[in-house]
């Protein structure tokens, strides 16, 4: 019997990143600044369609924590705040758009086995 030494946060860089980036929030946050550049937050929240303000705003802190997205505040009255990928988040854009590529090549079929699988 082999004994595996199990996956932790501290042991595997993997879970901890995909721990953050792993919702669906996140990754369209990320195709949206890839495709758009800059954008303010009701740009980005009208480009996502449905996600609610109190998640996007969870969602743009949380990335511009692991230093994926900065946050530009212009002192305007009313102030305006932007939103862009920084250089690790331009990094991780390639990896995101092959899966975005594999969904829309894939999902036909994944709607199909999801039916199969309920009946």
């Amino acid at each position: 019997m082999r004994v595996f030494e199990p996956l932790t946060t501290e042991n595997c860089p993997v879970r901890h990143v995909l721990d953050r980036i792993g919702g669906k929030w996140s990754i369209l946050v990320i195709l949206m600044l890839g495709k758009h550049g800059k954008l303010r937050f009701n740009e980005l929240s009208n480009a996502i369609g449905d996600v609610s303000q109190k998640m996007l705003t969870v969602t743009v802190r949380s990335l511009e924590a692991d230093g994926l997205v900065s946050r530009q505040l212009y002192p305007e009255i009313p102030p305006r705040v932007e939103y862009e990928l920084t250089e690790m988040g331009q990094g991780l854009l390639p990896l995101v758009r092959a899966l975005e590529g594999w969904a829309g090549e894939n999902i036909a079929e994944i709607r199909e086995m999801r039916q199969r699988f309920e009946r």
